[in-house]
């Protein structure tokens, strides 16, 4: 008796023999519990911070650092970034290459413009001696958002790469999980910032 087969393209991922019980893809899932285990490292690191921060014997203090306009504007172009991102995923499961290359490329340039942001005001606080090693706040501060940042340009590099992986080979909808997948980490990392904008710069001390 003749056995029906199926079979894919070499570099056609078979999206429906990766999902689970729970009718999730298993790569997205994997993704989940990533970030799951990342909300503990940066619940661990915000509360370090929200314990030290206002025992510090000497300044500089945050309110002789923080300009809140400059990082209310940087904290504006990461959110726009997240927009971005929707709209690449979007567009993949419509079948639509060029806007996705289009919304992931934007995506990164706005992640790219946060963390220059970023860099920026890590030297403004130097240049007012505010160092990691400086006190209490300086270090839990630095520590905080640096790792954020370390995050971000992660993202930037992950997005960067699919483009760059679009143009020479392609990325079809029957690929769009790679996409999703991305778009999950950005929104979380622009959560996290939400967070910490809130807690270290408009909460006060």
């Amino acid at each position: 008796m003749a056995v029906a087969t199926h079979t894919l393209a070499p570099d056609v991922e078979d999206t429906t023999s990766h999902v689970t019980a729970t009718g999730i893809s298993n790569v997205k899932l994997a993704m989940w519990a990533f970030l799951g285990s990342e909300c503990l490292f940066f619940g661990a690191l915000i509360s370090t911070y929200l314990l030290y921060r206002g025992r510090s014997a000497e300044g500089p203090l945050p309110s002789d650092v923080y300009d809140i306009p400059f990082t209310s504007v940087s904290s504006f172009v990461l959110l726009m970034s997240s927009l971005a991102m929707v709209l690449a995923v979007a567009a993949i499961y419509r079948g639509d290459e060029r806007r996705m290359r289009i919304w992931l490329t934007t995506t990164a340039l706005l992640g790219m413009v946060f963390v220059g942001g970023q860099v920026f005001e890590f030297t403004e606080f130097v240049r007012q001696g505010l160092k990691l090693d400086t006190n209490l706040f300086g270090s839990s501060f630095f520590v905080l958002t640096g790792f954020h940042g370390a995050h971000v340009t992660a993202g930037v590099l992950w997005l960067l790469s699919l483009v760059g992986y679009s143009l020479r080979r392609g990325i079809g909808p029957e690929k769009a999980i790679a996409v999703d997948v991305a778009g999950l980490y950005w929104h979380f990392v622009d959560v996290v910032w939400i967070v910490i904008f809130t807690v270290v710069y408009l909460v006060p001390q």
